[in-house]
């Protein structure tokens, strides 16, 4: 490695990506005489521009990873499996609610993955093997739950846990990827996570729509063997992603207890940063604050004599058209909000989420009826609204923690504040399910579900007093002390065995 001072080589950085950016917003813009042929190839020419500056094989990561293992499988998911529990198991909402929220383990454990990948290589590789064991871990898991018969739901808990580590392992993986990037050519970190947004709700939007009409043909056990192929591709992409092996083989064991004690001195080292501990206590607080009720709503959906008993088809439906709002969200965001501070951008979004709330209120009052606007009309629009506002939230957060990476340990601290983020979501998972149960909404009582959803969304209005925690920085901005974005990567030593993924030009230049 190089002997530079940090600010040099930060500048020297900076100016080539910033030439490099200059260089192709220009020829975009200079080739506009079909405005609309020009819309149509914007999207093509952006990801080629995202495969020159980094490795192909990276951005097919990020497709395979976030499209069909996070977007398909996660929504495909979530329909069949609340209708396994509720169709096949028959347990009551609030006990699902608390079933799902176990979900939630693998991904509270991505710090653990995050060491890892990055301080465990196997045959000197720090990402392809790990591909290749969420592959594995998916296939086997999706296969025992959808063969096997009259599965006990502490087993089946266990496989669709299963599913879910392969899910989570795959994604710290490409995220430490990601983070990296993101610290290295930081013009690029909203368009990474913008690509990150496209492929998960696209993914979403072919999972949600194929969802119900595989329960309806193939029952909900049935359906979830199909879980088995999107891991089967992260299988293969352990084999073919590019990756520069290990050049030595010197005193394996004790480099690793080296790197394992770096890492972890280096988290906190970092989490002690007011800059870092203050945004990761909002990101999770928003999360926890925020109660989920889905399970409760699931039910009374499909209930044919208190709800308005929507088909399976229709379930799967609605939550589809909510993933194509959902690629509305990322393109409002993509196009006219990565400019703007965080803490603006989060305050007004955090207000228009829990003035969404509202809506689902609506709904289960049955008020949509009483303005003439009917069930199916309502709750689509209702979806789309939600989704919407959801996505242009959770991006600028995403964004905020890449931001918060120290480089060396990126991979490591990004799953760390992932599992903050996860550890929100199982706390709103089992709050949620705590105050269903509190107010006996069951799988044939629906009386107290509009002040359960009442509840989350006072609570929703609670967290905007705690925007205070938020930078006022811009989402370009180095956000932690330099030293820190130096010390983890001198003494880390993962650059020469890592991912490629600094683009040639820059790494020829430094």
């Amino acid at each position: 490695m190089l002997s530079m001072d940090p600010s040099q080589e930060t500048n020297i950085i900076d100016q080539a990506t910033s030439d490099q950016k200059y260089d192709h917003h220009h020829h975009r813009h200079s080739n506009s005489a079909n405005p609309f042929a020009q819309m149509i190839q914007q999207p093509f020419q952006w990801l080629q521009m995202l495969s020159s500056e980094l490795n192909p094989t990276f951005v097919l990561g990020v497709v395979i990873v976030y499209g069909l293992s996070q977007g398909f499988s996660g929504s495909y998911f979530r329909v069949v499996a609340d209708f396994y529990w509720k169709d096949v198991q028959k347990v009551q909402p609030s006990v699902v609610q608390l079933y799902v929220g176990l979900y939630y383990i693998p991904w509270v454990m991505k710090p653990i993955w995050g060491i890892l990948t990055d301080v465990f290589p196997v045959q000197g590789y720090r990402r392809r093997p790990y591909f290749v064991l969420a592959g594995l871990t998916g296939i086997i898991s999706a296969l025992m739950v959808a063969l096997s018969d009259s599965l006990a739901a502490a087993v089946a808990l266990t496989c669709l846990i299963g599913v879910m580590a392969s899910v989570a392992i795959a994604d710290v993986t490409i995220d430490a990827c990601i983070a990296r990037n993101s610290i290295e050519i930081r013009w690029l970190a909203s368009d990474l996570q913008s690509l990150c947004g496209f492929c998960s709700s696209a993914g979403a939007l072919v999972g949600y729509s194929t969802s119900g009409f595989f329960v309806h043909h193939l029952g909900a056990q049935g359906a979830l063997g199909l879980l088995a192929i999107p891991p089967v591709f992260l299988t293969v992409l352990g084999f073919v992603i590019y990756e520069e092996g290990s050049t030595s083989l010197r005193s394996v064991k004790k480099k690793v207890v080296e790197e394992v004690g770096v890492a972890i001195r280096g988290m906190y080292r970092t989490i002690k940063c007011p800059q870092v501990w203050k945004p990761s206590l909002y990101m999770y607080l928003s999360l926890t604050l925020s109660i989920s009720t889905h399970e409760g709503q699931f039910y009374w959906y499909t209930d044919p004599t208190a709800g308005p008993a929507f088909s399976q088809e229709f379930v799967g439906m609605i939550y589809a058209v909510s993933a194509m709002a959902s690629i509305v969200g990322v393109l409002i965001y993509h196009k006219t909000l990565k400019d703007y501070p965080f803490r603006n951008l989060l305050f007004f979004a955090q207000l228009l989420y829990a003035i969404s709330g509202m809506l689902d209120l609506t709904f289960i009052l049955r008020w949509n009826l009483i303005l003439g606007i009917p069930d199916y009309f309502f709750v689509i629009m209702e979806e789309c609204v939600s989704r919407i506002v959801s996505r242009i939230r959770w991006m600028p957060m995403i964004v905020l923690s890449t931001r918060l990476c120290p480089l060396g340990i990126e991979g490591t601290f990004f799953a760390l504040l992932m599992c903050i983020d996860s550890l929100g979501s199982l706390s709103s998972k089992w709050g949620g399910g705590v105050v269903l149960h509190a107010l006996n909404v069951t799988r044939t009582d629906f009386t107290n579900l509009w002040l359960v959803i009442l509840i989350r969304n006072m609570l929703r209005f609670s967290t905007l007093a705690l925007i205070f925690l938020v930078p006022k920085a811009d989402q370009f901005d180095v956000l932690i002390p330099s030293d820190l974005l130096t010390k983890n990567s001198a003494v880390s030593g993962v650059d020469d065995e890592s991912l490629e993924l600094v683009p040639m030009k820059e790494k020829i230049e430094v």
